[in-house]
């Protein structure tokens, strides 16, 4: 049969919506069996409106195709990233990040684990991690599809993941802080990935909550990364001492901005909370003031500073003072309405857009204003740590009316903005102004659009909405609450990833699919081109350490197999193709120290091999042409088959093998 293009609402899909609309379908919520191949009789059985069928037209995705985007979203509570596939919205792959995936065996293999053990806390292990913010890596202010960075809130974790096998390389803990909202983002070339902070602490040790003003601060890291190396280098890497109000997200300057970053806060008035104490409560005593401050932060200078050796080190990490910041032009603060929850960036880097929970409106800084300001001293004072306050009027180039709890912001090619409603579940469109407005003949700052969401929509992600060069085309609404939306599967409920059609600048924005998400809580998003990712198929060569992207020292290849005891020790190499180990049997004493490597030298796409060992807690997913280790003391004796979990091929369960452990 030939397949019917989506482009242009041709063959089925066409002649579906003409029927509809001719027989003035409306949409019934009918369900029930269909057995017709007619697609007038489909869809007047199923209840679908023409609107539906369009929506179903722009999402399908024909087997054998491709999608055209690709979103890399957190993965909240579960402490991995998810890969998304857009139009399609399938869900293509769950990114072990920072706590243990068997699938994949991700802190299974020694390799794996001891990148594991790299966010350990004070050696501590961490089994569940918050993540929320990825970032692609960047050439020019534009996704470059290299690298993805994403932050861990809980205990302010860093990971880097390289895109040529979607794996996590590394994972920095930040010795500072247990508590990092705001990263991350990364820098228009990828110098620094910039990790914003969130409650204030002490850096060192116990101080207590009557001591708050004197003893606790805020801070933004700023991660130095190596891209050939593919590593963040924390020597080379400094903390920014900020005042002790709550930092939340920050944005990296662009274009005319480039060497800045700015970074919103709350809590500015240092409320300590206690209510059982008889104090206010934390959400009333840190929304008094009717305006919070917006960190604005020459990283230029900054790094100059540090350079040239005006730091202090605490637990190993440098620090630029906040004395230091405040008086060389580092740090400034711009008064922005209370309770803000995101600053974002035009493509152009001059236009700054803040939006608070409290507050319906938008509002909007100029950075030429900001940096006139900055250079004629258009100061209204000083906060208690001697942080210059730039005059408000003198760097605001408008507000604009939103709707009720306005969150996030992101752009498209066409001069418009998209912002998250929260309170009022809608994302609303509105046009930039200056020479965006003049580009595209439209009345500058005026809202032109929303469409509703289910429900309380909290970030969002247009396609590549956050570079210097928008796609446009999609958004995707990442939404808290679904209530209505899916099948009751109990008082947990999924959360709902809604994509929406942005495509058409001169018509109404439609909502497309609903997606469930059950790995709470999703935060943020950022979606790429799918040509600008170039992944492996397989391994570069048979033996392959992905953790190091290099040969690993056990990779063994055909005829190499074999096993070796050193003393209490017996050390394994065993190759692994379709459809079997070698070698098939391993027998050790109780008590040895077992060493075990396995290489897959398969060399053809998909040929994965899974390597189980029951009784040992040990689940391997191990790629065409790569080696894993496992390590372990065989302290139970026993007879125990180990097995292939990939079905690859028709011989898939004789792909096993005994473990014999003599007591």
């Amino acid at each position: 049969m030939k397949r019917h293009t989506l482009r242009g609402l041709t063959g089925l899909a066409l002649v579906a919506l003409l029927l509809i609309g001719l027989i003035g379908c409306q949409g019934g919520g009918q369900t029930g069996a269909v057995v017709s191949e007619d697609p007038m009789e489909i869809a007047r059985a199923r209840g679908l409106s023409p609107a539906d069928v369009v929506a179903a037209v722009k999402t399908y995705q024909p087997t054998g195709t491709y999608d055209e985007y690709i979103m890399f979203a957190s993965g909240g509570h579960s402490g991995q990233v998810l890969v998304i596939g857009i139009p399609s919205m399938r869900l293509l792959k769950v990114i072990g990040v920072f706590t243990p995936e068997p699938w994949q065996g991700w802190g299974f293999s020694k390799e794996t684990k001891e990148v594991l053990a790299q966010g350990n806390y004070d050696g501590k292990e961490l089994t569940w991690g918050d993540v929320h913010h990825p970032a692609l890596s960047e050439t020019n202010g534009d996704y470059d599809g290299q690298f993805l960075f994403v932050n861990e809130k809980a205990n302010s974790r860093v990971a880097v993941i390289d895109l040529r096998d979607f794996e996590t390389k590394q994972i920095v803990k930040n010795p500072l802080s247990l508590s990092d909202h705001g990263g991350t983002f990364v820098t228009p070339n990828t110098e620094w990935v910039i990790e914003g902070g969130q409650y204030a602490a002490p850096f060192e040790g116990y101080a207590p909550l009557d001591q708050y003003k004197e003893k606790y601060r805020g801070l933004v890291t700023f991660w130095k990364f190596d891209r050939e190396r593919g590593r963040i280098i924390p020597e080379q890497s400094f903390a920014l001492e900020l005042p002790p109000y709550w930092q939340d997200l920050c944005d990296a300057g662009k274009q005319v901005s480039e060497g800045w970053v700015f970074c919103n806060s709350f809590n500015t008035e240092m409320a300590t909370g206690g209510v059982e104490k008889g104090n206010p409560p934390f959400e009333a005593g840190a929304s008094q003031r009717d305006m919070d401050y917006l960190h604005l932060i020459n990283l230029r200078k900054a790094a100059e500073l540090v350079e040239a050796g005006r730091t202090r080190t605490i637990k190993g990490f440098k620090v630029l003072p906040l004395d230091v910041a405040a008086a060389e032009g580092v740090l400034y603060f711009v008064p922005e309405p209370k309770s803000p929850h995101g600053v974002d960036v035009s493509p152009d880097g001059n236009y700054l857009v803040v939006s608070g929970k409290l507050d319906p409106h938008a509002t909007i800084y100029n950075f030429q204003k900001i940096q006139d300001a900055i250079a004629n001293e258009r100061f209204s004072g000083r906060d208690d740590y001697g942080v210059p306050i730039l005059d408000f009027d003198a760097v605001v180039e408008t507000q604009i009316e939103l709707g009720l709890g306005p969150l996030h912001t992101q752009f498209d090619p066409n001069g418009y903005a998209y912002t998250s409603l929260f309170l009022e579940s809608a994302v609303v469109r509105w046009t930039l102004g200056g020479p965006w407005a003049e580009k595209h003949g439209r009345d500058p700052w005026t809202v032109v659009d929303k469409v509703s969401v289910h429900y309380n929509i909290g970030h969002l992600a247009v396609a590549e909405g956050d570079n210097v060069n928008p796609d446009g085309r999609y958004l995707v609404a990442m939404n808290k609450w679904s209530v209505d939306r899916f099948a009751n599967v109990g008082p947990l409920l999924p959360q709902n990833f809604q994509l929406v059609d942005i495509g058409n600048p001169n018509g109404p924005m439609q909502l497309l699919y609903d997606m469930p998400i059950a790995l709470g809580e999703p935060h943020y998003a950022q979606i790429i081109k799918a040509d600008k990712l170039q992944p492996w198929e397989v391994y570069p060569e048979v033996g392959w350490d992905p953790t190091t992207q290099s040969r690993h020292p056990a990779a063994t290849r055909p005829g190499e197999e074999r096993i070796e005891r050193r003393g209490n020790t017996v050390e394994i190499w065993m190759t692994a193709t379709r459809s079997h180990f070698t070698p098939e049997h391993v027998e050790v004493r109780k008590g040895d120290r077992v060493i075990w490597h396995i290489t897959n030298i398969e060399r053809a796409r998909d040929a994965t091999h899974g390597f189980a060992l029951p009784g040992y807690n040990f689940n391997l997913s191990i790629e065409p042409g790569e080696t894993a280790t496992i390590e372990f003391v065989a302290d139970r004796d026993g007879v125990f088959a180990f097995y292939c979990t990939e079905f690859c091929s028709a011989l898939h369960l004789e792909m096993a093998g005994y473990f014999l452990v003599r007591p």
